[in-house]
């Protein structure tokens, strides 16, 4: 999203962002991977990463505004709100005359929240057509499997019937994803929402981490963290 989709400054970052992409992390618990993602493309210095979730840093375990992080522009501690933030900032960006685009990451089970289908019926009803929401199908949540904890049943005709422009992508593919994203900009601008619906695997590639919930908010140990990195391939590019 940060390298290849948005339009973006990093170094020149406002809460406002008029002129530029904006994107809404709804999902906040996978702030670690956003950090990272942030500042790798120029939010802030990598070296703070090392102060995550330590008193006084601007890197909590939820994103937060109040510290001041670069890049943030909501507090996501309470889940299913990111939705009608970007709803309110894509309706903004048409008042403006921004012809950008909105962006928001949601998971599966943070979409059992009421809250994300009163905004999913309000930005059809609106024609929020500079909105593209993408949802993380994983199946799983904080206490277990989604189809235990609440079933949420076939998410595609779902969406559908409140009146958004569906797209199925394989999540743990880049490749496939990133073709996603062009397919939903494609979409922008023809008086529907669009949502991206993302099928992957928690845990996707460290054979001891896939498929549970159990390794939510659980840092591995020194052992299980060289076990992890073993299973995966080095880092590419200049990211």
């Amino acid at each position: 999203m940060y390298f290849e989709v948005l339009a973006h400054e990093p170094g020149a970052f406002t809460m406002d962002g008029m002129g530029e992409d904006l994107f809404f992390l709804s999902n906040g618990h996978i702030s670690p991977v956003w950090y990272s993602v942030l500042a790798r493309a120029g939010y802030f210095q990598t070296q703070e990463l090392a102060t995550f979730r330590k008193i006084d840093s601007r890197l909590q375990g939820h994103p937060a505004t109040k510290e001041g992080l670069p890049g943030v522009r909501m507090a996501s501690g309470s889940l299913g709100q990111g939705l009608s933030v970007a709803i309110g900032a894509a309706l903004a960006k048409k008042l403006n005359n921004d012809d950008k685009i909105v962006y928001s990451l949601h998971g599966d089970g943070e979409i059992e929240e009421g809250q994300i289908w009163e905004a999913a019926m309000f930005a059809y009803a609106h024609k929020v057509d500079n909105l593209v929401a993408t949802i993380d199908v994983n199946g799983q949540q904080i206490d277990g499997p989604t189809s235990k904890v609440l079933p949420i049943g076939e998410l595609a005709p779902k969406w559908s019937a409140f009146g958004w422009e569906v797209i199925g992508v394989d999540g743990n593919n880049m490749e496939a994803l990133l073709e996603g994203l062009d397919k939903a900009k494609s979409h922008t601008g023809k008086g529907k929402p669009v949502v991206i619906l993302m099928t992957t695997v928690m845990g996707q590639g460290v054979d001891f981490m896939m498929h549970t919930h159990e390794w939510h908010g659980v840092p591995p140990n020194d052992e299980q963290a060289e076990r992890a990195l073993a299973q995966l391939p080095e880092t590419v590019g200049d990211y």
